[in-house]
């Protein structure tokens, strides 16, 4: 940063403030916000002109101008002064001694209220042949001394402008800029030989403000130098990256070639390929580091989340569910090869060393298992899911011939399932149902014991409240047939066995006590039938 002094004119009087100016290496300088003008103006007195209804008198005041050779060397060719006054016409460049002044000292004003103006020259001092005013809000006004030519050179929009007008126009005045301070810096850039390297130095923020401002003014190397920084800078967040691909799209729709900064967040291909969802999903599922598995399983299942959320994603779903359940058939034919091994006699006589690598491939192929149902519930595409572990009968048979420590991982889909169908996540007919209580759950019960104990993602609670409205979904026979078969696990184990005694108590008064109820309102009502008729 460099420091220049402007002067400040007030009552005759000449006070010097230093205020820090951004100085480029090509000579330009970068205009402040209007809070730094602000901070200026706040430590000095201006004036302000009573109000009234005729029209205040003139004031010309001569300035006392200070070369800024005398107060600070400088090698930058760049001028700028701050004045402040009630009218919009600016100090000439010479300005002369005209009628006598006529002051009134009022009430000091405000900050906000009072104008602040901004003079600023590019190029070789004393060279510029055009005036450019900026007009912001809340009355701040830059004027920059520039040359036409290379306006004419860079900007579309100062083409058209200066060619609408008289050639021997030497003064253009733009009014409501938004972003007076992006204005100055934009047409500095105008100046630049290396303006990737002054780009360089700015923020994703600013340079999306500095595209904006190039699109209005027909800047095209600087929107294409803009373009070419967003394409290779980071975007931090989804809120500036949601920033920087508005703006590129509004760009596009007005014929501005935006293609390589929109390769980052599309692809030429309108779907995903249904083989890179899939490698995905075997990548995951044949991992053996627990960290990392179970990191990208999270992050997967939360990404097909959001895509859930998508109405335009239901096309994809159906690709989606079939890699799933592809993946759920390949991890159930693994999970009944390794019971099979496990349940071997032969298996059975090894040392527990040569046992544990299957053990382990149960655990992780049963785990994986879980994540699909997740998956799958999520999707509400379960049903078929539950047909499939229902009809699993072998794997069923073999589970009692293994031990519990490796055969209870398996236990937790079934729960899961008893969960989903209580919950309403996934509906399977009443033959799925029944068929699932039927395979699935004395294996259940069996391992129940186990469940409570060493797993820290089972709950008792939701599992036996989603087993009891599985049962009572089922009709009235198949509801006593189950629950009194449960009811003499229960007498045995106790606490080691699933407590169903709400859906017992349903079960108890649609069988013992309803046909009672409806036989005596049947007759109530019949009653009051014939009193009414008589």
């Amino acid at each position: 940063m460099a420091e220049i002094r402007l002067t400040r004119v007030e009552q005759g009087q000449t006070k010097i403030r230093n205020v820090p100016i951004a100085v480029t290496p090509e000579g330009f300088w970068c205009c402040p916000s209007p809070v730094v003008f602000q901070k200026t103006l706040k430590s000095q007195n201006p004036l302000n002109k009573p109000k009234s209804s005729s029209p205040p008198p003139k004031t010309t005041v001569q300035k006392k101008q200070i070369p800024l050779t005398e107060k600070k060397p400088m090698t930058t060719p760049i001028r700028a002064a701050v004045t402040s006054d009630d009218q919009r016409t600016f100090t000439p460049d010479n300005p002369g001694i005209s009628a006598p002044v006529v002051l009134e000292r009022a009430p000091r004003p405000k900050v906000e209220h009072v104008p602040r103006k901004v003079a600023i020259e590019f190029g070789e001092p004393g060279t510029s042949d055009m005036k450019v005013i900026l007009l912001g809000k809340q009355g701040f006004c830059v004027k920059l001394s520039v040359h036409k030519k290379v306006l004419l050179e860079h900007s579309s929009f100062f083409t058209d402008k200066l060619s609408e007008q008289e050639s021997g126009l030497s003064c253009l005045e733009l009014d409501d800029c938004e972003d007076v301070e992006i204005y100055v810096e934009t047409v500095g850039l105008m100046y630049c030989k290396e303006m990737k390297q002054r780009l360089i130095k700015q923020s994703v923020s600013r340079v999306l403000r500095i595209l904006k401002v190039a699109e209005l003014l027909g800047f095209n190397s600087c929107i294409q130098s803009c373009l070419e920084y967003l394409e290779a800078v980071p975007w931090v967040g989804e809120e500036e990256e949601e920033k920087v691909v508005s703006l590129v799209l509004q760009l596009q729709g007005e014929g501005i070639g935006v293609t390589p900064v929109l390769k980052r967040i599309s692809s030429d291909i309108s779907n995903p390929p249904r083989d890179t969802i899939s490698h995905i999903m075997e990548l995951v599922l044949k991992s053996n580091e627990e960290r990392g598995r179970r990191e990208m399983k999270s992050i997967v299942l939360k990404l097909l989340r959001e895509n859930n959320s998508l109405p335009s994603y239901a096309g994809s779903a159906d690709i989606c569910n079939e890699t799933v359940y592809a993946s759920c058939r390949s991890c159930l034919d693994s999970l009944l090869s390794l019971f099979k091994q496990a349940a071997d006699p032969e298996f059975t006589a090894k040392p527990m060393e040569s046992k544990e690598p299957v053990v382990k491939q149960i655990a992780l192929q049963a785990d994986n298992l879980s994540w699909l149902l997740e998956i799958l519930s999520d999707r509400q595409a379960a049903d078929e899911f539950a047909l499939m572990w229902a009809s699993q009968q072998e794997l069923a048979t073999l589970h009692s011939k293994l031990p519990i420590v490796s055969r209870h991982h398996v236990s937790c889909i079934t729960a899961r399932l008893f969960v989903g169908i209580g919950k309403g996540e996934l509906l399977p007919v009443k033959d799925t149902r029944q068929l699932l209580l039927q395979t699935w759950l004395q294996p259940l019960i069996n391992d129940y014991s186990w469940l409570q104990h060493s797993c820290r993602s089972f709950d008792r609670k939701v599992v036996e409240e989603g087993i009891g409205r599985t049962i009572l979904t089922l009709p009235l026979e198949d509801q006593q047939s189950i629950l009194l078969a449960w009811l003499g696990s229960f007498l045995k184990a106790g606490d080691n066995c699933p407590n169903l005694q709400r859906a017992f108590e349903v079960w108890w008064r649609r069988t013992f006590i309803r046909p009672y109820a409806d036989a005596q309102g049947n007759a109530l009502q019949s009653d009051s039938s014939v009193t009414s008729k008589q």
